[in-house]
């Protein structure tokens, strides 16, 4: 199964994702945003945790293994950018901000706010085709959360 969401995402314009796969993308990526900072921390996984299941009605079993799938595909994939533009072609612009804000609040959830972070948080708000406004707006909420 791995490899045939990798061979998705490796390729020039990757197809819309069906929901379940959409749902792995999502959980990479935000697996992705936790380990930019060099830590994976518990917050973060809790926080991960927490994000998935509210977002797509798992249980906690369903969820560990939902971002246990998700950790491997994050090791594996080739770069952030195919993740997001496959990301992108399942999740309608309004939705795209709850997405913002998801990614912001588990890269604040160990408490500081890294450079690589925020870098890595900019070029994925660009290519979910939102602003930088939209993007701060994302991370005011995450903050308030």
């Amino acid at each position: 199964m791995l490899q045939a969401i990798l061979r998705a995402l490796s390729a020039p314009e990757p197809a819309r994702l069906p929901e379940p796969d959409a749902r792995l993308a999502l959980a990479a990526l935000l697996v992705r945003v936790a380990k930019t900072d060099g830590l994976y921390s518990a917050e973060e996984v809790e926080k991960i945790d927490r994000i998935l299941m509210t977002r797509h009605g798992l249980g906690p079993f369903e969820v560990a293994k939902l971002r246990g799938e998700a950790e491997d595909l994050e090791a594996l994939a080739p770069d952030t950018v195919r993740f997001t533009r496959a990301l992108k072609s399942a999740t309608a612009l309004e939705d795209r901000a709850a997405l913002m804000e998801a990614l912001w609040k588990v890269a604040l959830a160990d408490g500081v706010r890294d450079a690589e972070e925020d870098r890595l948080l900019r070029m994925v708000a660009s290519l979910l085709g939102l602003t930088d406004v939209e993007s701060g707006l994302a991370r005011q909420r995450a903050e308030r959360a």
